[in-house]
């Protein structure tokens, strides 16, 4: 059994607000939102991080991209703009070592200043 929070929540196991899924992805709402609209997009089977994309996985990469444009387009924030990102390691920002996409809108969204 994988002890990963985002595989429990893909297979049932803790509940979660379920916006989007198809055959190989999950998505649903982040429980600590960042901007008014803050949805996670992950793959149902694990892969750890962009760092483990393979060629018998890198079709996960494009429906990520494909499932970002239909969930701005469901909840309405596709014209006003949004933010697509994946986070990768501990110092790219990754809190949860599954792969997953954030798609955040609703609101004008900040720059992040460069780290000196």
């Amino acid at each position: 059994m994988c002890d990963c929070i985002f595989c429990k929540i893909i297979n049932g196991d803790i509940p979660s607000d379920k916006v989007y899924e198809d055959e190989n992805l999950f998505a649903f709402r982040d429980i600590h939102p960042l901007a008014p609209v803050h949805v996670l997009i992950v793959p149902k089977i694990h892969i750890s991080s962009i760092n483990d994309v393979n060629d018998r996985n890198e079709i996960v990469l494009s429906g990520m991209f494909s499932a970002a444009k239909k969930i701005a387009e469901a909840l309405g924030i596709s014209e006003s703009g949004y933010r697509f990102a994946i986070n990768t390691g501990k110092d790219g920002g990754q809190e949860v070592m599954h792969l997953h996409a954030h798609v955040m809108g609703g609101a004008k969204l900040t720059v992040p200043s460069a780290v000196k």
